[in-house]
């Protein structure tokens, strides 16, 4: 017995025999799925490691970025946004920063177009390069010494195209590993797509520690702050030459070739760019919270030091990197919804708790308020991408994912760190937090309940 979803008549169950009993579903998920080419065309068992590095390189490139850039901000601060004061020269570094995020919900409105219209494999191509080359220049980009002003405007270009290209990566890779896989392994093989983000963190982490200890602080402040940007064209290249020996995916059947996919999925989707996007509140606010702001919070609150704040970080990134293939695996054997549904209300329960033990100055507490966070984050989060296709129409599956995605993560996830601050400040609890936490959990988890069980459905 198989399940399919049609607009007019909700859920149904297909029988044997080829008859149909409807079914009410609740008006949340009135979605429309058709079933899919790849479903028929891949055997069930199929899952290429190819696939995986393919689907996995380019969010590795892209938090990569995002890691060196962070970890030297304060070093481009000086060169491109000089000042006499070093707050001034930082704030307008992570302003620039702040502009990356602004084009996500652009970029992903333009490679979910390119990944429908086009192909998978053409808009995964395209946007690897959208973020090496312009890593690489931005390493070799003379500084505000030789250009003046004209440095700092084209290091804003050159972020915003970067931007536009973290719009599309994430969002594409996760459709192009689900659809690429056979029926038993979409869960895990979708999994890989947060793996390559938190991996990209922990290599940017660790190639510019590695910067630090090879040369003298000098050193890096005169120039191997900018190795890291320049090596980065190296993963970019690799990333390219594995997706262009890949095949492309199944094109989705268009009845209206001429209609752009981007402008169909907000006429006719708008119920499933809603959902997706409430399901990723807590994705958004979780994640930046736990492992953005976290870093600061275990300074400021457990009166830890950087260096074993850091550390802390770090062996608890490791562990959420771990759960993300673990938790998509199990998700292919006991169904989508028992670990979203464990996971987000796992954070709505226990954030309170987890917050109390990162208030303790204590090495051992702090460690284990954040390890909760990365268990429970994981264990969702490893079957968010998968049930987001599962979920979705074919046709039009890179648009509504990567407008609900990129608008939802790009508002929240970029704005978490502010908001937790804040909340402190206003409230004078530094549990305060921990609400925000519990407020995003409850959100997605009504819609969560409401979702069918999406794994035996076509994709």
């Amino acid at each position: 017995m198989v399940k399919v979803f049609d607009s007019k008549h909700g859920e149904r169950q297909l029988k044997a025999d080829g008859n149909t009993k409807p079914k009410k579903t609740p008006a949340l998920m009135t979605t429309q799925v058709t079933p899919a080419d790849s479903d028929v065309l891949i055997p069930a068992h199929h899952l290429s490691s190819r696939l995986i590095i393919a689907g996995t390189v380019g969010n590795i490139m892209e938090w990569y970025d995002f890691a060196v850039y962070a970890y030297f901000a304060e070093t481009i601060g000086q060169h491109f946004f000089p000042s006499n004061d070093p707050t001034t020269s930082l704030i307008a570094t992570f302003g620039v920063f702040a502009v990356g995020f602004l084009m996500r919900p652009l970029g992903g409105a333009l490679f979910g177009h390119i990944g429908d219209k086009v192909g998978r494999k053409a808009a995964l191509t395209i946007s690897v390069l959208a973020m090496a080359i312009p890593t690489f220049l931005i390493g070799i980009l003379p500084d505000h010494t030789t250009l003046g002003p004209v440095a700092a405007i084209v290091l804003v270009i050159l972020r915003m195209i970067q931007g536009l290209s973290v719009g599309g990566e994430y969002t594409t890779s996760i459709v192009f590993l689900v659809e690429g896989s056979g029926r038993q392994h979409r869960g895990f093989a979708g999994s890989w797509s947060g793996f390559g983000a938190v991996g990209g963190i922990l290599l940017g982490s660790a190639v510019g520690v590695l910067v630090n200890l090879c040369f003298s602080a000098e050193a890096v402040r005169d120039w191997a702050w900018r190795l890291p940007f320049i090596l980065g064209l190296l993963v970019g290249l690799a990333g390219l030459y594995v997706r262009r020996h890949i095949p492309e995916s199944h094109q989705p059947k268009r009845q209206k070739a001429e209609r752009s996919p981007v402008l169909e999925a907000m006429r006719s989707e708008r119920r499933t760019i809603c959902n997706i996007a409430l399901m990723n509140v807590i994705n958004g606010v979780g994640f930046y919270i736990a492992f953005v702001y976290l870093v600061t919070y275990m300074q400021k609150i457990g009166g830890l030091s950087e260096v074993v704040a850091l550390e802390i970080n770090t062996v608890n990134m490791i562990a959420l990197l771990a759960m993300y293939p673990l938790s998509g695996w199990l998700s292919d054997r006991i169904g989508r919804k028992p670990l979203l549904i464990a996971g987000i209300s796992g954070l709505l329960v226990l954030s309170w708790p987890l917050f109390w033990a990162l208030h303790h100055p204590s090495v051992a507490w702090n460690f284990a308020g954040q390890f909760g966070f990365a268990v429970l984050m994981g264990l969702f989060g490893g079957v968010l991408p998968v049930t987001m296709v599962e979920i979705t129409p074919r046709a039009l599956r890179c648009s509504v994912i990567s407008i609900s995605y990129n608008l939802c993560v790009g508002l929240l996830g970029g704005t978490a760190p502010l908001v937790a601050t804040w909340l402190i400040a206003e409230t004078h609890d530094d549990l305060a937090p921990a609400y925000y936490i519990m407020v995003a959990a409850l959100i997605s988890l009504v819609v969560v309940v409401q979702l069918p069980e999406t794994l035996n459905t076509d994709a």
